[in-house]
């Protein structure tokens, strides 16, 4: 299907990750003909790309959803979907099905190789789409390769795991982004390389526990690893990372901090309770 002429518009509420997923999202619709929409009324596609991490974020994406049905009134060909964390959660997703049927798709965090597909449906007029997985019934994977279309040319979010295995009591991620998933840290170097090569001069690496990246793979200090590899290739660049988990800073970790050149000297830690039996009921 051609769709050279026509434009996408994307909404992104929540976490870094979720940023890094809407470029994805505008990677994927760029490769298929779209271009950039300034502005959801000049839009022939609007995603929403929604958090769950509070009550407060999904009220507020469910809200600003509701009032696209106005610009769906006005123009019946326009195609809205829904995306990200929130929609995750079975409760939301029959919301969005049943409260919002102006709402032509949904799609999950375990997903993004299939939306084109997707898109292809609904513009086809072959009816609403609510692409949801468990990732109980879909563990996911990490996707490599897939287009990105990154929002600044001079510094540039590298996801390089998903998920999370804590489950502390008050979190929402590892059910609506599964367990820890790894990339290949070959593919993450070399994704480095094509940032720093096109000019980029501040990565930040992404994951919900970043520095336990590599343990699903068997790696043991597998960030301090990837911190390294990443530092020696050639360029004038600065490497951030967020987020990271007090429990998986390790000391090699701590001494690739002290001595690699090219790494912020910044750490991301939360602030937790000082009190044992709030962080023990914090899991």
């Amino acid at each position: 299907m051609d769709f050279s002429g026509k434009k996408i518009y994307i909404e992104t509420y929540g976490c870094q990750q979720n940023e890094a997923d809407s470029e994805t999202v505008a990677g994927i619709a760029l490769n298929m003909g779209f271009s950039l929409a300034a502005a959801p009324e000049e839009a022939d596609l609007v995603i929403v790309n929604t958090c769950a991490v509070r009550e407060h974020a999904e009220l507020k994406a469910l809200s600003n959803t509701g009032r696209l049905k106005h610009l769906k009134a006005a123009n019946p060909d326009l195609k809205i979907g829904v995306c990200g964390c929130m929609v995750q959660q079975e409760s939301r997703k029959d919301d969005l099905k049943n409260k919002y049927p102006y709402v032509d798709f949904v799609f999950g965090t375990n997903m993004f190789e299939k939306l084109s597909g997707i898109i292809e449906t609904v513009f086809s007029k072959k009816g609403r789409v609510m692409k949801i997985e468990s990732y109980d019934i879909n563990p996911g994977t990490v996707c490599e390769g897939l287009p990105v279309k990154r929002k600044y040319p001079y510094k540039a979010y590298l996801p390089i795991m998903s998920g999370c295995n804590n489950f502390c009591t008050y979190c929402i991620v590892p059910y609506v982004r599964g367990r820890e998933r790894s990339k290949d840290p070959g593919f993450v170097v070399e994704e480095a390389k094509k940032l720093i090569n096109s000019g980029c001069r501040e990565i930040t690496l992404l994951g919900q526990n970043v520095n336990s990246f590599g343990k699903d793979l068997g790696i043991e200090d597998g960030f301090a690893e990837l911190l390294g590899k990443i530092n020696a290739i050639e360029g004038d660049f600065i490497i951030r990372f967020m987020t990271s988990h007090p429990k998986d800073v390790s000391p090699k970790l701590i001494e690739a901090m002290g001595s690699l050149k090219k790494c912020a000297p910044h750490f991301h830690l939360p602030l937790q309770s000082g009190s044992d039996r709030i962080l023990k009921l914090m899991n």
